[in-house]
C-alpha cells in the first residue's frame, strides 16, 4: 500500500461543514490518500462523486463496459449520446473532474495498469463485479495491504462487504464530542467513587476512559492518565483505589478520552462462510442470511449463463432457484422478487448504497468511525407493491428508464412521469433529491412537473456537498442553478424554479391552485419553523410529505401519509436549553458559555452600538421611544451613545487601538476584580458553604501583555472592527500595534463598594426592572450629545457577524475574546475551528449522509405512488369521516390502517457507528365527538362546507345543526370571534343575514386575497344533549369561478 504523506493545507472554506464531521486530522489523511473504483454503474458513480466531493487526493476509475440505455437510470453523468458509443469511464471522467478541482481523477486505461495502481492506493472499491473477480481482487489487496470494499446494487436489493485487514485501528468509534462533567466529590476508598454535579448526567458508560483536571486536594488524579471507569449511576462512577490519595477538597473536571480500538477482518472467501451482519432493519433480521445466499446464487447464475435473470421471467426464476438450492432451501416472495428484479438498476438504491460505501472508504483511510463488519444487506421490497410486474411490462425499449422499468414495469414508469412534485429547498438534500428525481423520470411527461424553491444564493462552502453546483455558480440563486443542472442530467425534466421562501408572506405565490395541483411534497429545509409551515400546508391540502434532515453522519426520514399518520409537527425535539444570563455574565464554566458571551460582545460593540447611533441621528423620537421601554434601556443606550459620539469617538486608527486596549482592561481585569471584591474567593454563606463552589468558578484577572498572541489578537481584531464602524483605515502589522500600545497609559482600577451583582436570572431581572436610571445623569448625557443637525450626514457602519468573513476579523475577535474570558475562569481554551462551529451555529454536514437520506426519501416516494397515496382526490369524500362507528368497527379500522402504513418506513441512520433503524409511521389518533359514536382523525379530518355559493352566517349555523347535529356556541376566524352565544342580540341579528365573506371582512377587518377560495374557522360546539364536544376545524369555500 502506498504510504500517504499528510498534507498541511486544507481548504477550510471549501470543506468547512465537512471538517466538523471528520475533524482536521481525518481530512488531512483523506487529502493525501487515493482510492481505486472498479465499476462505474450508478452505484460506482455515486461512490466516486461522494469521495471526490469529500476531498481525497486521487480517484482512479476503471470500467470498460460500453454505455447502455439502462445505465442512464442511475448514472447521472451519462447521456443518450453516450449509448453504444463510449465506455463508461471515458463518458464520465471529465464530469467527475469538474466536481472538485482539488482532486485528481485518473483514468485507468487497461487491465494491466490495474495491478500497477493497486500498490499506489489505500482503498479499492469493486462495484457489481463477479464473485471470482471479487475474490481475486480481495486476495491481491491483502497481499499489498490495501483496504478492500465490494458492493452491489441489484434492483431493490443491495450488498456491501468490507475487509480492512487483520489489524485495523479505529481512533474514534463514534465521532461524538468527548463527554465532560464537573466533579463535586471524590471518595478516598477502594474503588474511589466520583460524584458529579447534579446539573446534568455524565452520560458515560462502563468501560469508557476518562482523564481528570483541576482537582484540588486529590491532585494525584491530575496526572493526565486515562482511567477506566465503572458506571454506578447517572451522576457517579468508580475508578481505581484512591484510599491512599490526598483528601479531595473541591473542583475538578472529568473528560472522556477516546481510546483506539483494533478490529480484525476476514477475507471474503472466509467471511462468507460464517458471515457477520450489520443489520439494515431489525424487522428483517431473519432475512439477512437469505439475501446472503441470493447474492451468491446470482453470481453462480451469471457465471453459467453470462447474464442476470431476465426481469419478470418465470423460467429464469426457476433456474435461479436451482442455483439457490446449493446454499438454502428457502423460497417465497423475497426470492422471487430478487430473481425477477435483480437485473434492474434504480437511482435511489445507488444513492443509498453509494453514501454508505463512500463513508466506509473514508473510514478505511482515516481510521475514524466504526467500519461495517463485514456484510451489510439492504432491501426495499415494499416498493414493488403486492405483486411483481409482468415480464412483458418490464421489457426494455431503449429508454433512459430501462433500469427502472426492469424493476417496476412501464405502467409504473408512466405514472411516475405524470407526478407534480414540490421540493422545498435546493441545498444539499434538495440537490440530491432533484438529481434522483430526474433519473427516475419524475415530472417528465406533459402532465408532470417538478417545482423547487430556495431563497439562498450559492456559497463556496456549498460545493463540497451540493452536487449540482460548480465554482462558476457561486453567487447564483440555488434554485435556478439546480434547475438548470438537472436539465443537463435529463433534458426531459419539466422543472420550475422559485426564489421565494415558503411562508405566510408568499401565499400569493404558493396559493390554493398551486398546492391543490401537487401530487406530493418533499422538504429539504434546514430549520424547524419552515418545516412546520410546510407540514401545516400539506396537512391542510391533504398532500403527502416526506421529511428529512442530516446532522453530520446522522440522518433521518419521516413519511407523512394524508389521513393516516401523525404529522411532522405532532412530535418535535425539545427546545434547545438556553444559557442562563447570570452564567454568561458572571459565572461561566464551559467554553460554550464564553463563546456565546464573546459573540454577544461582538454584537454589542460592532453592531448594536452603531445601529443605536444611527437611530439617534435619524429618528427624532428615538430617545422618547427608549424611555417608554422602561427599566435600564434608556440609561444604558444613552451611555452607549455618549461613548460612541463623545468620549471615544475616534479621529484616527490610534484612537481605535486605545479603545481596544481599554476594553481589554475592562472586560478581563476590572470586571473580574469587581466581581471578586463583591464575592471574595474565600467567601462562604451562612451555612459555611463556599460561594465559589459547584458550577461557580472563582475567576482571576488578567494582566495585559502584548507579547502574548491571544492578547494581541484581541487588540488587533477589536481595533480594526472599531475602525470599520467609523470608516477608518486599519492595520494588520503587529509591530505597529506594539508601538502604539506601549504609549497607552491605563489607569489603575479601584473596586466600588456599592455595586450589586446578580447571582441568579431572577435577581438580574428584578434589578433591571427597578433600575430607571439616574435622571440627572440622563439629562447630563442628553445635553452633552451632539445633535443630529450638528452631525448631518454622519453615520456609522454596523457590522453583521459573518462566520465566513474573509478578513478573519469576526472569528478572530470572538475566538480571542472567548479564550481570554475562559482564561479568567480556568476553562480550557478553544481554537478558531471549534469557536467558529459554536459561534457560527454551523450544522456539520457531509455528502455521504445526504446521499443515504435522499435515497431513503425516494424509496418512500416509490411507495406512496405504488400504494395510491399521491394525487389523492379528497373533494369527492367531503365529510365522509362523519359516520358513527362501534368500538369493534373502530378497532377493525385501526388494524386495517396499521396494515396499510406498515409498508412505509421512518428511518434513522448514523453512518459513524454504523447504525440503521427503521420504524413504521405512527397512526394519527381518533378523537371522539362526545358520545355520538363519531370519531375524527386528528390533524387530517375537518368539516368541509361547500354549498356552491357564499351562504349567510345563519345558514352556516343551520348546516351544522341539520347535517352534523351540532350547535355552534362560538366560532372564530384567526383572532376574531365572528359568532358567540354571548354577543349582544342586536349585533348578532345584523351578522346572521350577512354572507360569510362579508362577515369576515366586516368583523375581522381583513382584505381577502382575490385568489383565496377558502375560510378556516375554529369552533366550539355542543351536542344534542347540550354537552361541550371536541370538534375539528372547518374549511368553508366562499369563492367560486
Amino acid at each position: 500500500m502506498a504510504t500517504s504523506c499528510v498534507q498541511e493545507d486544507i481548504d477550510e472554506g471549501l470543506y468547512s461543514r465537512q471538517l466538523y464531521v471528520l475533524g482536521m486530522d481525518a481530512q488531512r489523511r483523506m487529502s493525501s490518500s487515493s482510492v481505486l473504483i472498479y465499476g462505474l454503474t450508478g452505484l460506482g458513480i455515486e461512490i466516486a462523486k461522494n469521495l471526490i466531493l469529500a476531498g481525497v487526493k486521487q480517484v482512479f476509475i476503471y470500467d470498460k463496459e460500453t454505455v447502455s440505455s439502462q445505465d442512464l437510470s442511475s448514472n447521472f453523468f451519462l447521456s443518450e449520446s453516450d449509448i453504444g458509443k463510449s465506455t463508461r469511464q471515458n463518458a464520465v471522467v471529465q464530469k467527475l473532474k469538474g466536481l472538485n478541482q482539488q482532486v485528481q481523477v485518473v483514468l485507468v486505461e487497461d487491465d494491466r495498469q490495474l495491478n500497477e495502481w493497486i500498490s499506489k492506493v489505500q482503498v479499492v472499491v469493486l462495484v457489481n463485479q463477479s464473485w471470482e473477480t471479487q475474490v481475486d481482487w480481495n486476495r491481491v489487496c491483502r497481499e499489498h495491504n490495501v483496504k478492500f470494499i465490494t458492493c452491489e446494487s441489484r434492483g431493490v436489493f443491495g450488498q456491501v462487504f468490507v475487509d480492512l485487514g487483520d489489524s485495523f485501528v479505529v481512533s474514534d468509534t463514534t465521532g461524538e464530542e468527548p463527554k465532560s462533567a464537573m466533579i463535586s466529590y471524590v471518595s478516598r476508598a477502594n474503588p474511589g467513587c466520583v460524584t458529579c454535579l447534579d446539573e446534568s448526567r455524565h452520560d458515560l458508560e462502563t468501560g469508557d476512559h476518562v482523564v481528570f483536571s483541576q482537582v484540588e486536594g486529590m491532585t494525584e488524579l491530575n496526572d493526565g492518565k486515562p482511567r477506566r471507569i465503572q458506571v454506578t449511576g447517572p451522576f457517579t462512577f468508580t475508578i481505581e483505589d484512591t484510599s491512599h490519595y490526598h483528601e479531595y477538597i473541591r473542583g475538578g473536571i472529568v473528560t472522556e478520552v477516546k481510546m483506539p480500538q483494533t478490529l480484525q477482518f476476514q477475507p471474503l472467501w472466509e467471511a462468507w462462510k460464517e458471515p457477520q451482519f450489520v443489520l439494515s432493519d431489525f424487522a428483517k433480521e431473519d432475512r439477512m442470511e437469505l439475501l446472503h445466499y441470493c447474492f451468491r446464487a446470482l453470481h453462480d447464475f451469471q457465471s453459467e449463463f453470462q447474464k442476470a435473470p431476465t426481469s419478470g421471467c418465470h423460467d429464469d426464476y426457476a433456474l435461479f432457484i436451482e442455483k439457490l438450492r446449493r446454499y438454502s432451501d428457502k423460497s417465497g416472495f423475497v426470492v422471487e422478487a430478487f430473481s425477477k428484479t435483480c437485473r434492474g438498476d434504480i437511482s435511489p438504491m445507488a444513492a443509498f448504497l453509494g453514501g454508505i460505501v463512500a463513508q466506509e472508504a473514508m473510514k478505511a483511510i482515516s481510521g475514524k468511525f466504526t467500519p461495517i463488519q463485514q456484510f451489510f444487506y439492504f432491501d426495499c421490497l415494499e416498493v414493488l407493491g403486492n405483486t411483481i410486474a409482468t415480464k412483458e411490462d418490464m421489457q426494455p425499449n431503449q429508454s433512459r428508464y430501462d433500469g427502472q422499468v426492469a424493476v417496476f414495469g412501464k405502467h409504473f414508469q408512466k405514472e411516475l412521469e405524470k407526478l407534480r412534485y414540490f421540493v422545498v429547498g435546493a441545498g444539499a438534500i434538495g440537490c440530491e433529491m432533484l438529481k434522483n428525481w430526474s433519473m427516475m423520470g419524475l415530472g417528465c411527461s406533459s402532465q408532470g412537473k417538478i417545482f423547487v424553491t430556495d431563497m439562498d444564493n450559492i456559497e463556496r462552502s456549498n460545493l463540497s456537498r451540493q452536487l449540482l453546483f460548480r465554482t462558476q455558480d457561486i453567487g447564483k440563486p440555488k434554485s435556478i442553478a439546480a434547475a438548470q443542472a438537472v436539465k443537463q442530467i435529463n433534458p426531459l425534466v419539466n422543472i420550475e424554479a422559485f426564489e421565494a421562501r415558503v411562508g405566510a408572506d408568499t401565499e400569493d405565490i404558493f396559493d390554493d391552485d398551486f398546492w391543490e395541483s401537487l401530487s406530493g411534497v418533499a422538504n429539504a429545509l434546514d430549520n424547524v419553523q419552515a418545516r412546520q409551515y410546510v407540514d401545516w400546508r400539506c396537512t391542510y391540502y391533504r398532500k403527502s410529505l416526506i421529511e428529512s434532515g442530516t446532522l453530520g453522519t446522522k440522518g433521518n426520514t419521516q413519511v407523512i401519509i394524508p389521513g393516516f399518520t401523525e404529522t411532522y409537527s405532532a412530535s418535535r425535539d425539545p427546545p434547545e436549553k438556553a444559557i442562563p444570563i447570570c452564567t454568561l455574565k458572571n459565572f461561566p464554566y464551559q467554553i460554550e458559555h464564553t463563546i456565546q458571551w464573546a459573540r454577544d460582545t461582538f454584537e454589542g460593540y460592532f453592531k448594536s452600538a452603531p445601529e443605536d447611533v444611527n437611530q439617534y441621528l435619524s429618528r427624532p423620537d428615538f430617545v422618547e421611544s427608549l424611555r417608554s421601554q422602561g427599566g435600564s434601556t434608556l440609561s444604558n443606550t444613552l451611555e452607549t451613545l455618549y461613548d460612541s459620539l463623545v468620549v471615544n469617538r475616534p479621529c484616527s486608527f490610534e484612537d481605535c487601538v486605545a479603545w481596544a486596549r481599554f476594553r481589554f482592561e475592562d472586560l478581563f481585569s476590572n470586571t473580574i476584580k469587581q466581581l471578586l471584591y463583591s464575592f471574595p474567593a474565600d467567601m462562604v454563606d451562612k451555612n459555611g458553604v463556599p460561594f465559589w463552589s459547584g458550577t461557580k468558578r472563582a475567576p482571576q484577572s488578567i494582566q495585559f501583555d502584548s507579547s502574548i498572541p491571544t492578547h494581541l489578537e484581541f487588540i488587533m481584531t477589536a481595533s480594526n472592527l472599531r475602525a470599520q464602524n467609523y470608516g477608518l483605515k486599519g492595520s494588520s502589522d503587529p509591530k505597529y500595534f506594539q508601538q502604539v500600545l506601549s504609549e497607552i497609559m491605563v489607569p489603575e482600577f479601584q473596586p466600588k463598594a456599592n455595586v450589586k451583582i446578580a447571582t441568579t436570572d431572577a435577581e438580574a431581572q428584578e434589578q433591571d426592572n427597578a433600575m430607571e436610571g439616574d435622571e440627572q445623569r440622563i439629562q447630563q448625557i442628553l445635553e452633552s450629545l451632539p445633535t443630529a443637525t450638528e452631525l448631518a450626514g454622519f453615520r456609522l457602519y454596523p457590522i453583521e457577524f459573518d462566520k465566513d468573513d474573509d478578513s478573519g476579523l469576526h472569528i478572530g475577535f470572538v475566538t480571542s475574546c472567548s479564550n481570554l474570558r475562559a482564561s479568567n475562569y480556568g476553562i480550557t481554551n478553544a481554537d478558531k475551528y471549534k469557536t467558529k462551529l459554536i459561534a457560527g451555529r454551523i450544522v456539520p454536514a457531509i455528502a455521504t449522509t445526504t446521499a443515504v437520506v435522499t435515497g431513503l426519501v425516494c424509496i418512500e416516494l416509490y411507495k406512496l405512488l405504488q400504494y395510491g397515496y399521491l394525487n389523492m382526490q379528497v373533494e369527492d369524500a367531503q365529510n365522509s369521516w362523519f359516520v358513527k362507528k362501534t368500538s369493534d368497527e373502530l378497532d377493525t379500522l385501526r388494524k386495517e390502517n396499521e396494515k396499510k402504513v406498515a409498508v412505509f418506513k421512518n428511518g434513522f441512520v448514523n453512518l459513524a457507528l454504523p447504525f440503521f433503524g427503521f420504524s413504521e409511521p405512527i397512526l394519527a389518533p381518533k378523537i371522539p365527538i362526545g358520545d355520538s359514536g363519531v370519531y375524527f382523525t386528528q390533524f387530517w379530518d375537518r368539516f368541509d362546507i361547500n354549498e356552491q355559493r357564499d351562504v349567510t352566517l345563519k345558514e352556516f349555523l343551520d348546516i351544522f345543526k341539520q347535517r352534523f347535529h351540532l350547535e355552534i356556541s362560538m366560532m372564530s376566524y384567526g383572532v376574531s370571534i365572528i359568532y358567540s352565544s354571548f354577543i349582544a342580540p342586536k349585533k348578532l341579528e345584523e351578522r346572521l343575514h350577512l354572507p360569510m365573506k362579508k362577515v369576515i371582512e366586516t368583523i375581522g377587518k381583513v382584505n381577502l386575497s382575490p385568489k383565496q377560495k377558502y375560510l378556516i374557522f375554529e369552533m366550539c360546539c355542543n351536542d344534542e344533549q347540550g354537552e361541550d364536544v371536541e370538534v375539528p376545524y372547518c374549511r368553508y369555500r366562499f369563492r367560486f369561478p
